[in-house]
């Protein structure tokens, strides 16, 4: 490539970091474009789209994060910590990157990043749920892919409804981790 044409490619890269970390995965690509200084073709033949666009940057958004929340939660051996430290993890990651959100809920299927992120995370919820119940932390009929339902509707909450307070939306994972035990807290 041209001088040229690998700066627009990393100006590119640059705003469609900035703009998902502010909006999501949706943001219309012209603002990408110019955010980036260049035009909608551009960004086309660079990446071929929104898909390897987000594939181009995915790692940068929200995969390195998906990786160091499964490799510090597969390191704890307590089953029920293992399972807060993981949704907890995963919750304040969609608080406050809604590129996270769009990556969890698959809404961009076409992406090879969004794909493959969104299988590690759920192969290691599910591998959590399953020996959580092994060890009898966890109810029998949590069903892994519970988890996924559950990160489904925290994202539909945060897109769509007004942002809670940190403190609130703490206390309400609270209640769905409470309702997970096989013997909830009681205060």
């Amino acid at each position: 490539m041209r001088a040229d044409a690998v700066r627009n490619t990393e100006q590119i890269r640059q705003a469609a970091i900035t703009a998902f970390r502010e909006r999501g995965l949706g943001v219309a690509l012209e603002d990408v474009a110019a955010a980036a200084g260049v035009s909608k073709a551009t960004v086309y033949k660079r990446f071929g789209g929104r898909a390897g666009l987000i594939d181009a940057v995915i790692e940068d958004l929200v995969a390195r994060d998906v990786r160091e929340i499964v490799a510090r939660s597969l390191a704890i051996a307590d089953p029920w910590d293992q399972l807060v430290t993981y949704l907890s993890a995963i919750f304040d990651l969609q608080y406050r990157e809604p590129a996270a959100i769009d990556v969890l809920m698959r809404a961009y299927p076409d992406s090879t990043g969004v794909n493959d992120i969104c299988h590690i995370g759920e192969e290691t919820g599910h591998a959590i749920v399953r020996r959580g119940q092994e060890a009898g932390a966890i109810r029998a009929d949590f069903a892994p892919e519970d988890l996924g339902y559950i990160l489904f509707a925290n994202g539909l909450a945060l897109q769509h409804g007004p942002k809670p307070e940190r403190t609130d939306y703490a206390r309400r994972l609270g209640f769905i981790l409470d309702a997970m035990r096989t013997s909830p807290m009681t205060t």
